[in-house]
């Protein structure tokens, strides 16, 4: 048990990221049930949505943990605010919450009121420094490995390195790299507490991701991903880690035209070239197109399993080189002299 996995109840110290367009109910749930900690995505959701969604996994979890993540800077502080006040009488008693990036004090507070933990997702020092401050119960410390929108400049390792120095009794974890259990116990030899994953959930049976999504993740290796800033509309001015495809790689900028239709609770929304939006199992339209979000990890990510197979796989994983880990520092660890008695 790691300080992670004690913190939230998990049997294994791994998160599920929340996705948009990824991590519905049915993905949260599984990742729950199997001993991770499953997290819902609330992204753009309206309230009275959330609600219904948060109540869906409540029902189908079994009283395991999970978790709801909200994305400050994309739903404003008051849309943020709105969602957490909606969703978190109805979150379980042995429920947590996740911020994508450093929120405002009011969503420290509302949390703290409920007693729910707060894992805030970081990718600086100094961000990780204000949310400590202001009462985060654990953090994620994301790199530039990972895919999606990006908090910071700088790889995992070397974030984490700081941060732990900072602050040698957080509970830290890390995004960025983690798609087997021994790049999960690696990262806890380094001196993590845990990590999320994101790229390595994409492609399960649950996820509500694209069939064309899921399948580019699996073929995917880490050179078919890139950092850009294209995909800004409706998340402006935050680099973002995707797969290359026919707009990444030409340096004529199309028009910002319609190309696709996704629906939510049955309504069409459009979706123009270059949407921060990502394709969902509801989409249609120029698939190749859109944004799709892909950290280094895919090289290691596997053919499509359901969530279950994929969590009992890392655990499994996560255990042997746990113990090869722990053999290999008694080897190393000198043998203390035996006091001759006379």
């Amino acid at each position: 048990m790691t300080r992670l996995a004690t913190l939230l109840g998990l049997e294994l110290p791994l998160l599920q990221a929340g996705m948009g367009a990824v991590a519905g109910p049915a993905l949260c749930a599984e990742v729950s049930r199997a001993g991770a900690g499953g997290t819902l995505a609330l992204y753009r959701e309206p309230p009275a949505r959330a609600v219904r969604l948060v109540r869906q996994v409540a029902a189908a979890v079994g009283g395991r943990p999970f978790g709801v993540n909200v994305i400050p800077e994309v739903t404003g502080p008051a849309g943020c605010l709105d969602q957490l006040r909606a969703v978190l009488p109805e979150l379980p008693r042995n429920g947590f919450v996740t911020a994508f990036g450093l929120p405002e004090a009011d969503v420290f507070d509302a949390v703290r009121a409920t007693g729910h933990p707060l894992v805030v997702q970081v990718g600086t020092v100094p961000d990780a420094d204000t949310a400590l401050a202001r009462g985060a119960d654990a953090l994620v410390l994301q790199g530039t490995e990972a895919g999606g929108h990006l908090l910071g400049a700088q790889p995992v390792d070397s974030v984490l390195a700081a941060v732990r120095a900072r602050h040698p009794h957080a509970v830290l974890a890390v995004a960025g790299g983690i798609a087997t259990g021994e790049d999960l116990a690696d990262a806890v030899a380094r001196g993590a507490d845990g990590a999320m994953a994101g790229t390595l959930f994409v492609p399960t049976v649950e996820s509500t991701a694209h069939p064309d999504f899921k399948r580019r993740v699996v073929e995917a290796v880490a050179e078919d991903t890139l950092i850009t800033s294209l995909f800004e509309i409706g998340w402006p001015h935050r680099p973002h880690r995707v797969l290359r495809n026919s707009l990444t790689t030409t340096a004529d900028r199309a028009p910002a035209t319609f190309i696709a239709t996704t629906r939510v609770d049955g309504r069409p929304y459009p979706v123009p070239r270059y949407s921060a939006a990502a394709p969902g199992a509801g989409t249609t339209g120029r698939i190749e197109e859109m944004a799709m979000y892909c950290g280094r990890s895919c090289t290691r990510v596997t053919a499509p399993h359901p969530a279950a197979v994929t969590v009992a796989r890392i655990r499994q994983e996560y255990e042997s080189a746990r113990a090869l880990h722990t053999a290999s520092h008694t080897r190393k660890s000198p043998v203390p002299h035996r006091i001759q008695e006379r």
